[in-house]
């Protein structure tokens, strides 16, 4: 009898624990206003939490090749984003993050990755004046009304010389080039930039200037007048010169110990990057997953640009420099140029199954990458997104960053890790890649 009694305690027990246990719930409408992603969240009782131990696990067991000792991850501000991706039988994903170290990752200059939510924006804002007639291959013209502004009356690298968005979207994730990121800033004006963005969700972003040109604060709140022409010569829109008056959030973001000023003089205090461009890890890899699947987002983070738009600059996200007619670069940047996860500063031969949609960046010693990872014959998939400090010696601009001996292994290394992983765990139902697979020789 208490045997019996035994028993069915035991079975009440587990009954109840079945019922009480917390369940993992993913949606997999790929219309639904809501993102379809669940995350692995901080554990606020001091438990190790599921990010921890994956994370823990991996730089252990990579600890040799990607090039640091645990610790040092907080002097290399190092950040990573890692997303798994399943499918299910109707090949819609739902997605599954790791981030370290979660909400506590400290400011870094993001360099060139502030151009992917420009470039989205610009096409953004193209629809906005569809009424205007313009499209991205609309003539563009950039005049000069201000100081330190300049002008863009052709583009030697256009089949006709007219420069268009377009062209600057191309240079811009082929090459990452600065000044087509600065005609973009101008067309779009800061405030409605950095408007939209915190309209979007990202709230912390600050884009307050251009790049690779040293303007003052005010300046770079004053752009361009830039007009719009069809082929035939005809004005189509006029916009004039833009000043923002918007007053942003004060902040304390410092880098280093150190820095060497404008006048090549050693200051030894941290630098002060507050009146810098800012956009944090977790914002720009969910900006990289609204336009590769723009279900893994909330509808009101999406960019309001067009399926064609969408495909465009996903095609020139993955093309390599050698594959584009117009603007041509020959041999002028090898294939792995501005891919820096998987590949880092590897300048062999790429590797035909794989392609890598991303968006890179490097200045100060920050080197930062957000990817979406294909590999086409292995049926894998994944986002991964990451940041390194490579400056080593915390002084700034003495021009003395280790991005060959720390920066680029490390990449490389963190990306060829998470492939690996990817490559062993087994998924439900493997993945249909078809629509990233491009055809890159056609210009368009």
């Amino acid at each position: 009898m208490h045997k019996i009694q035994y028993v069915l305690a035991l079975f009440l027990v587990l009954i109840a624990a079945h019922c009480t246990a917390p369940k993992r719930t993913e949606s997999t409408s790929v219309t639904s206003q809501k993102p379809i992603n669940t995350t692995a969240t901080e554990n606020m009782n001091g438990n190790t939490t599921p990010q921890e131990t994956f994370f823990k696990r991996l730089f252990t067991e990579n600890e040799t090749t990607l090039g640091f000792v645990p610790g040092k991850m907080k002097a290399y501000n190092i950040q990573v984003i890692y997303t798994q991706i399943n499918r299910d039988a109707q090949n819609n994903p739902t997605f599954h993050t790791y981030s370290y170290p979660g909400e506590s990752a400290a400011y870094y200059y993001p360099a060139s990755t502030v151009k992917l939510p420009i470039v989205l924006l610009a096409l953004q804002k193209l629809q906005e004046l569809k009424s205007k007639h313009i499209t991205k291959y609309s003539s563009m013209i950039t005049d000069a009304g201000y100081s330190g502004q300049t002008a863009t009356y052709n583009d030697p690298n256009t089949p006709d010389g007219r420069p268009c968005i377009a062209q600057y979207i191309k240079r811009i994730l082929l090459v990452s080039d600065n000044d087509a990121f600065n005609r973009l800033y101008e067309f779009l004006g800061q405030e409605y930039i950095n408007k939209e963005l915190h309209k979007k969700g990202y709230a912390s972003a600050q884009i307050l200037h251009r790049l690779d040109v040293y303007l003052t604060a005010d300046e770079n709140r004053h752009t361009n007048p830039i007009r719009f022409y069809d082929t035939a010569g005809n004005l189509l829109y006029e916009q004039s010169m833009q000043y923002n008056r918007t007053k942003y959030q004060e902040r304390n973001d410092v880098q280093g110990n150190a820095y060497y000023d404008g006048n090549h003089v050693l200051q030894q205090k941290p630098m002060n990057f507050s009146g810098k461009n800012r956009l944090n890890l977790e914002s720009l890899h969910k900006i990289l997953m609204s336009i590769v699947m723009p279900q893994s987002v909330h509808a009101n983070q999406r960019f309001n640009i067009s399926e064609e738009d969408r495909l465009f600059v996903l095609k020139y996200m993955g093309a390599y420099p050698a594959e584009s007619v117009y603007p041509s670069y020959g041999k002028s940047y090898y294939d792995t140029w501005v891919k820096f996860l998987y590949y880092g500063s590897d300048k062999s031969p790429v590797q035909n199954s794989i392609r890598i949609f991303n968006k890179s960046g490097n200045a100060y010693g920050q080197l930062t990458d957000a990817a979406y990872i294909v590999d086409f014959d292995k049926k894998i998939e994944f986002f991964l997104s990451a940041t390194i400090n490579c400056n080593t010696d915390g002084i700034l601009n003495d021009d003395a960053y280790d991005y060959i001996g720390l920066g680029y292994p490390f990449m490389k290394n963190l990306g060829n890790a998470i492939y690996r992983e990817e490559l062993n765990r087994r998924k439900k139902y493997l993945p249909n890649l078809a629509e990233y697979q491009f055809n890159f020789a056609a210009e368009n």
